[in-house]
């Protein structure tokens, strides 16, 4: 499989002090790399920087072999690279439905002019029927989504995403917030993604269960990428970790 995202001596510094220094790998297609590393890691700074939403003070991102490092978080989305956040972040006003169908309308560069009918779409529409088919919310579609559960809503953020198509998925802590109970249903929806996922969580046995690799991240700089196994028992990364629960 060849490389889909590659990133290379990334870093952004800040008033000074370097945030995120010199991070450099690369993940290939279907890949799902786990992202950890203690709080204040630059964890979350490095996928805005992966996502556009920070502009890099150097190094390179490159998508499909072309360099996105200067591109606009917009740009960077519509060439494939997907990205949800900490905090959930819906149209609570919307149905479900409509959340998802605005998103596929938007990949299709539809015309969403307030004249036109929101179901004249047909295309936009079964997206996402399908999308919603897939993160197990069909039978809510008709539903305002504020009125979803945590839980539900982060599935519908999934469903969002799926309906753009995106080559390479950042999921930047997805389990924040929910309850226990919430958290086998949403770890098989997101094993189910069939894409290119980067995810940062502090849930490690879902991160252990899902990771083909794991990055770490330890005082902006990368320490470690390897299999689940052997990132585990590197006495490094464990050092890394003194007083944080591996």
């Amino acid at each position: 499989m060849g490389t889909v995202l590659a990133v290379d001596d990334l870093s952004w510094h800040a008033g000074g002090a370097r945030i995120v220094s010199d991070v450099s790998f690369s993940v290939a297609e279907r890949e799902f790399v786990a992202v950890i590393g203690p709080n204040g890691a630059g964890k979350t700074t490095l996928f805005n920087l992966i996502s556009g939403v920070l502009r890099a003070s150097g190094g390179s991102v490159r998508l499909d072999g072309a360099d996105i490092t200067r591109e606009a978080p917009q740009r960077r989305a519509r060439r494939g690279l997907g990205r949800t956040f900490q905090t959930s972040s819906v149209f609570a006003s919307l149905t479900v439905r409509e959340n998802v169908r605005l998103a596929a309308a938007a990949r299709r560069g539809s015309c969403l002019r307030l004249w036109r009918r929101a179901d004249s779409d047909a295309g936009a529409l079964a997206t996402a029927d399908e999308a919603l088919e897939r993160v197990g919310l069909a039978d809510r579609a008709p539903e305002v989504a504020g009125s979803l559960s945590h839980g539900d809503k982060r599935k519908l953020e999934l469903a969002i995403l799926l309906a753009t198509d995106p080559r390479v998925i950042l999921l930047d802590e997805p389990m924040a917030g929910l309850g226990a109970a919430d958290v086998p249903a949403l770890t098989e929806v997101i094993r189910s993604l069939d894409r290119t996922v980067l995810m940062v969580e502090h849930h490690m046995n879902v991160l252990l269960d899902l990771a083909d690799r794991v990055a770490v991240m330890h005082h902006g700089a990368l320490l470690a990428i390897d299999a689940p196994e052997r990132i585990m028992a590197d006495p490094t990364v464990r050092d890394a970790y003194l007083g944080e629960p591996l």
